[in-house]
């Protein structure tokens, strides 16, 4: 059954996106209870083993494989490209008594969770459960999602941009449905066939767009007034997220630019910035921002400002020397 968010002239102008590090943090604790979700982070999951060893059930549980999850506990993004700790103190201010009313409408939603011992435990200190909640959110985002940080950021910044060029082309009613291939856009109304039913007229507040690399292969559009309206998607290029910075680069590339240059070049097949690209290269961050200056200086590279960041991207003379001579 479809869920409908209906659009009117004001909203047009309120739609944005954003980057969410809690929110990716949420869909990572869902991955790993998730088999479903496993396939492309397979690499990711093997890495986080040593992981392995946190009490994430009193999360799990708020998280029902169909219904309701908590708005309080990931609210929508606060900005753009908000910090953790930034996101993390605005679950630690939610209000006890909404954020227990939200807790038990989630644990309806999975059969004996709202009877269970560990549900009524919550219900019973709502000040105490949103502390421990927000402590326990909180060491997952640096065992699971802040080691890959700067990488996700990347990945997710990258998307963005790539949306936000395709916006101005083709306008939101024809992004919308190339995001994802379950949204559709007819009559200032964007519909989403997913496994809940949600229906919303935005009234004014406009939508938020956010990209997630542990979301898929699902999308989420929820949040009732007066939280504002978010619809979280796949980010473009998870599927060679982990892959290993590869070996091979163009000998001829290798004699004309110098070995470093060279592979900072082929690495950049999205835009990325220096802390993530150096994460991936595992080379030191002054090393690969000096060869980022050479590279812009000479033509290959072109870079913009993204929030607090600066992200590099091959120039068409770039992508012709990286991808090397034609066969």
């Amino acid at each position: 059954m479809p869920s409908l968010l209906h659009f009117g002239e004001d909203d047009l102008l309120n739609c944005r996106f954003a980057v969410s590090p809690l929110w990716e943090t949420q869909e990572a604790v869902r991955t790993l209870n998730r088999p479903a979700r496993h396939g492309y982070h397979a690499h990711w999951l093997r890495r986080i083993r040593a992981a392995a060893g946190l009490d994430l059930a009193p999360l799990w549980l708020l998280m029902p494989q169909r219904g309701y999850c908590p708005d309080w506990l990931c609210p929508p993004p606060i900005g753009p490209a908000a910090t953790f700790e930034e996101e993390i103190a605005a679950v630690r201010a939610a209000d006890p008594e909404a954020a227990r009313e939200e807790t038990a409408r989630s644990l309806a939603d999975t059969p004996g969770a709202l009877e269970s011992s560990r549900g009524r435990s919550l219900l019973r200190d709502p000040m105490r459960m949103v502390q421990e909640l927000a402590d326990l959110m909180e060491t997952a985002w640096h065992a699971l999602v802040e080691p890959d940080w700067p990488r996700l950021r990347a990945l997710l910044e990258a998307d963005i941009a790539f949306h936000s060029r395709r916006l101005a082309e083709v306008g939101l009613g024809g992004l919308l449905p190339e995001i994802d291939r379950r949204f559709g856009w007819r009559s200032h109304t964007l519909t989403i066939e997913w496994k809940g039913r949600h229906e919303r007229d935005l009234a004014g507040q406009g939508l938020i767009l956010v990209p997630s690399v542990f979301i898929w292969p699902e999308v989420v559009s929820s949040f009732d007034p007066p939280w504002q309206p978010t619809l979280a998607y796949p980010a473009r290029g998870i599927g060679g997220l982990w892959a290993e910075p590869t070996d091979h680069t163009p000998d001829a590339l290798v004699r004309l630019l110098g070995r470093g240059r060279a592979t900072v070049l082929t690495a950049l097949d999205e835009p990325t910035t220096t802390t993530a690209l150096a994460h991936r290269l595992r080379l030191a961050p002054s090393s690969v921002s000096a060869h980022l200056t050479v590279l812009r200086a000479g033509g290959l590279l072109t870079s913009r400002r993204y929030g607090h960041q600066v992200l590099y991207e091959r120039t068409p003379l770039g992508m012709a020397l990286a991808s090397g001579p034609e066969q």
